[in-house]
């Protein structure tokens, strides 16, 4: 989406939050829906419904479920908000803002990537979430005005998604900018966009290219090896599964596991809990350092498997109630990623 527009002539970029305007209106579009590969019996149900034609692609169905949020809401949006940094929701948030004439703030509500919408600081912080425009890529277009509380929100959203056969973009958040500053996790496209030219900057000079962001970000390196072993299901709008990956060279003897649920959230180190979210789990190519995600890693590929300190606000307690591991499913108590390795 970014590179389409530059080489249209647009200029992409953001702005810090101290240069916006406390009173100016912000939102938060995003999409909703899982990122599970689509096979030819989703194709022909599409077909059976007569969703052949795509009315609006990612950017611009970002744009339009602002649209209908500021309808819903009688107010006008001067700023949107990345809802976390992954996939595609953070590039269709800056290209919505391109296509919309809005600006796009130097930040996010997650600092990393999330399944679900109130595994977020604005949730964390007990602010507003409803309503919420939705736009699907075919023009279905929806309202969601209350719900009974943050997470049947978040199911109403993957239900819309499952109903259109793919992902909806959807935009809420609709608050002041002085709120948005009280809990954006501020500066993260800065550093996102450091973290990226720090690989490139690593393969021009033929130095490794994994170490290079991971000293950055004050990361480590949990294994190095081949995907061993790949299992995943498509269910109520999640991409869900396990990769494995074995040990080569240094880490020979090394098996992990890792669950993910759109995201990866839980990592197993022959067969003990090594590294659990709210701390990221992050799998990159062995030799190019680029980041690769769930729907493209495949058995036999070269990787590296790397962990994140999580950002402070998530491992409060309410941090902790929302992406902590009991939500995906792992008993023990969450041990920050420092302290086990």
């Amino acid at each position: 989406m970014l590179s389409k527009l530059l080489e249209a002539g647009q200029k992409i970029g953001w702005v810090d939050a101290s240069e916006i305007s406390d009173d100016a209106m912000t939102a938060c579009p995003f999409g909703m829906g899982s990122i599970a590969p689509k096979g030819e019996e989703v194709k022909k149900q599409r077909e059976a419904f007569g969703c052949t034609v795509e009315k609006y692609p990612r950017g611009v169905s970002f744009a339009k479920a602002v649209a209908v949020l500021e309808e819903e809401t009688g107010t006008k949006v001067d700023v949107l908000v990345p809802i976390e940094l992954g996939g595609g929701n953070s590039s269709s948030c800056i290209a919505s803002a391109i296509l919309s004439g809005r600006i796009t703030v130097d930040g996010d509500y997650t600092g990393r990537a999330i399944p679900e919408i109130y595994q977020t600081t604005p949730y964390i912080y007990e602010k507003q979430l409803l309503p919420l425009g939705s736009c699907d890529t075919w023009g279905n277009i929806c309202t969601v005005k209350e719900a009974v509380n943050w997470r049947m929100a978040e199911r109403i959203g993957k239900m819309l998604s499952v109903a259109a056969f793919t992902g909806c973009a959807m935009a809420g958040f609709a608050f002041t900018a002085k709120e948005m500053k009280e809990v954006l996790v501020h500066g993260t496209l800065t550093e996102s966009y450091e973290v990226g030219k720090s690989i490139r900057e690593a393969r021009e000079r033929a130095e490794d290219p994994v170490l290079a962001p991971v000293k950055m970000l004050g990361g480590w390196v949990l294994c190095r090896g081949v995907v061993s072993k790949k299992e995943w299901w498509d269910k109520d709008g999640y991409y869900w599964g396990w990769h494995t990956f074995s040990g080569t060279g240094d880490y020979a003897g090394t098996e992990l596991r890792v669950f993910f649920k759109n995201e990866n959230h839980l990592c197993y180190k022959n067969d003990e809990v090594h590294v659990t979210s709210p701390d990221m789990i992050i799998v990159v190519d062995d030799k190019t350092g680029e980041p690769i995600t769930n729907t493209l890693i495949e058995e036999g590929m070269e990787v590296a498997v790397v962990a994140v300190k999580a950002r402070d606000v998530f491992r409060t307690e309410r941090g902790l109630e929302a992406l902590g591991p009991q939500n995906f499913g792992e008993e023990s108590p969450y041990t920050p990623v420092e302290k086990r390795l």
